[in-house]
């Protein structure tokens, strides 16, 4: 079970209850004014992150080999699209887990990163035989 979908709210509820013992209804409208800021702060990344990567084709990275670099396992599915500005292209079935996504850049590399509840739990990096990287191309 994901506690954070637990805690959060009632952490909130926490410190508008904290703060309405210890200072009343100022304290409640200065406790509210700051969830509601934490809120919208998390809000408006997400929006950023979305629309950096409505810029960029689905699937597509600059560089898979930094991108392979820059993961770690745990990091959210949130923080790979700010490092790649872009969506992956889902690889899986719709709506079951573990979440495969996939990102190529211009060398045909990719990264395949499996997702479970939203966290990385592993990913691979491919890259093409060198002698198909450097093939000249046929008229």
């Amino acid at each position: 079970m994901n506690f954070k979908k637990i805690l959060v709210p009632v952490g909130g509820l926490l410190i508008v209850g904290l703060a309405y013992r210890a200072y009343g209804l100022a304290g409640v409208a200065a406790a509210l004014g700051g969830v509601v800021m934490w809120v919208l702060m998390h809000y408006t990344r997400l929006m950023q992150v979305l629309k950096r990567a409505n810029n960029n084709p689905i699937g597509y990275v600059g560089s898979a080999v930094m991108l392979n670099a820059k993961l770690r396992p745990g990091v959210p599915l949130i923080h790979v699209l700010a490092l790649t500005r872009a969506l992956g292209e889902l690889q899986s079935p719709e709506g079951e887990q573990p979440e495969v996504y996939r990102w190529t850049d211009g060398t045909r590399s990719h990264v395949t990163a499996e997702f479970r509840d939203g966290k990385l739990v592993q990913w691979t990096l491919v890259r093409p035989p060198a002698e198909d990287a450097e093939a000249p191309p046929t008229p």
